[in-house]
Order: structure tokens, then sequence, then C-alpha cells
């Protein structure tokens, strides 16, 4: 096992460094699915900016995590990317009693 996944694994037996993670994961789901059409079109971050008007910068750091994107935001940058822009709310697991 990794240093990562060690540490990773540890953390996340800590109830409030798992929520907090979890709660995170849409936001990097998002930028997950962005970076894997860029890449999957063979397009650069600068191409993206030209066919989008969103900087170069800003689509580095929304793939960097560093920058949350507007709805509007995300609508430009699945329209640069030939893409529709489906969002859906879907139940979350119920929790299980021990």
């Amino acid at each position: 096992m990794s240093g990562y996944r060690e540490y990773k694994e540890k953390a996340f037996q800590n109830p409030e460094v798992k929520a907090a993670y979890d709660a995170l994961q849409p936001e990097y789901d998002i930028i997950q699915a962005m970076i894997n059409a860029r890449v999957d079109q063979n397009i650069t971050q600068k191409e993206l900016s030209a066919r989008t008007g969103i900087t170069q910068a800003d689509i580095s750091r929304i793939e960097n995590g560093t920058r949350n994107p507007s709805l509007s935001m995300v609508k430009k940058l699945a329209q640069g990317l030939g893409m529709q822009l489906k969002l859906e709310f879907i139940p979350t697991p119920s929790k299980r009693k021990n």
C-alpha cells in the first residue's frame, strides 16, 4: 500500500474527515468529467478557452480544483466541448444501523 493510501485510510477513520471528503465528491465528479471530455477530444485548455470565451487560466483553476465554476460557466464548458449538460438529483443511499 502506498503512503498516500495508508494516510487516506487512516484519515477516513475519523468520521468528520470522511464526511468532509464525501461532501466534495460532486465537485470532483464535475472536474473529472470536464477533464475526461477535453482529453478525449484531444484539445488543450487554450483551445477550450477559445471555444468558450472562458480564460485558459480559469479553465486551469477549475481543473485543479481551486475555482468553483458557476452553473452558467459549466454550461459554456459543455457547449464548448460539444456536449449537453445533464444535472440530476439522485436519492442518497440510506445509512444502515449496525
